[in-house]
């Protein structure tokens, strides 16, 4: 008997500004019209989904969020939130708020790390204690999948740990989605992947080569073995990607606009964002840097169709899949045979790349490893939902 895996793809929405360049001073201001342009460009698309930042220079997650809920009838607004930065019981009060007033649209990605100056400039008292602050986010989770769960009539969520004292918890309005919102999560290092085996539904990672994608989803799964060890638990995770994609009808013309991204940003100022990207203690930032160091002298390709070009200037999930629709789509399927069910896109700029060849509707088919065959509209084209039949 056959099983269906399901394949998700989300888009982003740029609230920090956004144009075809890296490197220069935005073309476009962030404003509450073009994150709606986005985000029904998006939706038209076929996007399930979009993830709204939280970093510093940003436009608040959750306001912007319910914006483009208000604006869209089936695109996720996935909120980026920061433990640290508000409590956890505020916290499960705003996304069950979202839920409710998207219809069970809210998708949460949980953010523990980020730039200590960043961290230093938002208040976070542990932007120098990297698992501490893993530690908190634990806390957080649990206090907020706990008020999500407990009723008033139970005599609400009691919690004591290091960084949070609940007494009678609970959340109104309540959560549409049962049990609760999904909570994507990202984080590399020990700390990260062990609270992420835990708690998470989806554990998310910068696009690496699809070797290390495997070692990373193989680690995971022995996390997860220690928590049914240790707790008697079985849980069970799917797994995504953050990635950048250039797709053109031609490869020479995806290569081309590839290299655009970057044309504006001087040497000066490639050098001082690699310093900046390389002074943090997030693991999964240190090995985007190691990808893009060690690819210089190849002109930044880590694999077939994939570059790191990007990964200087922006940092984060600067990884890209460049070429035409057939390979971009057979590199995605390589990722979906290594255990990836979830891809976060995005590209410069994003309302455009957003629409790009929706209207031609290229209908694509690939067989994986086992013979399997998966048969999709690919993501940056039209319907963005595959349908993998699997051996079971």
């Amino acid at each position: 008997m056959a099983k269906q895996t399901k394949v998700e793809f989300g888009w982003f929405i740029p609230t920090n500004g956004d144009g075809r360049y890296l490197g220069v001073k935005p073309e476009r201001e962030p404003s509450p019209q073009y994150f709606v342009q986005v985000a029904q460009a998006a939706e038209r698309a076929g996007y399930e989904f979009a993830l709204i930042p939280a970093g510093g220079d940003c436009w608040d997650g959750w306001i912007v969020g319910s914006w483009v809920a208000a604006s869209t009838t089936r695109l996720k607004p996935l909120v980026a939130v920061r433990p640290g930065l508000l409590t956890p019981g505020l916290a499960a009060r705003i996304a069950a708020t979202l839920d409710q007033m998207s219809g069970g649209r809210a998708l949460i990605n949980v953010v523990t790390g980020h730039y200590p100056e960043d961290l230093k400039a938002t208040g976070d008292p542990l932007y120098g204690d990297h698992d501490e602050r893993y530690a908190r986010t634990k806390e957080f989770l649990d206090v907020l999948t706990g008020v999500w769960q407990t009723s008033a009539e139970s005599g609400g969520f009691h919690y004591e740990g290091r960084h949070y004292r609940i007494e009678g918890g609970v959340c109104k309005p309540s959560v549409v989605q049962r049990p609760y919102p999904p909570l994507y999560f990202g984080g590399s290092s020990p700390a990260g992947k062990r609270v992420a085996a835990e708690m998470a539904d989806v554990y998310l990672m910068w696009t690496e080569p699809v070797d290390w994608i495997r070692e990373q989803i193989a680690e995971m799964r022995r996390y997860l073995d220690e928590v049914e060890a240790e707790k008697g638990v079985k849980r069970e995770l799917r797994y995504g990607i953050r990635a950048q994609i250039v797709v053109r009808e031609s490869e020479d013309e995806a290569w081309e606009a590839a290299w655009n991204i970057l044309s504006k940003a001087d040497r000066k100022l490639i050098d001082e964002r690699e310093k900046r990207h390389a002074n943090t203690d997030a693991v999964g930032q240190k090995r985007q840097m190691e990808l893009f160091a060690g690819a210089k002298n190849k002109d930044y390709l880590i694999g077939p169709n994939l570059w790191s070009g990007l990964s200087a200037v922006r940092g984060g999930g600067g990884v890209t899949f460049v070429g035409t629709p057939e390979q971009v789509s057979d590199r995605i399927v390589e990722f979906v045979e290594a255990g990836i069910t979830s891809f976060i896109l995005s590209g410069y700029p994003h309302l455009e790349e957003a629409e790009i060849y929706t209207s031609n509707q290229h209908l694509s088919s690939a067989s994986t490893a086992n013979g399997s065959v998966i048969r999709t509209t690919v993501p940056f084209i039209s319907a963005l939902s595959i349908s993998i039949d699997m051996a079971s």
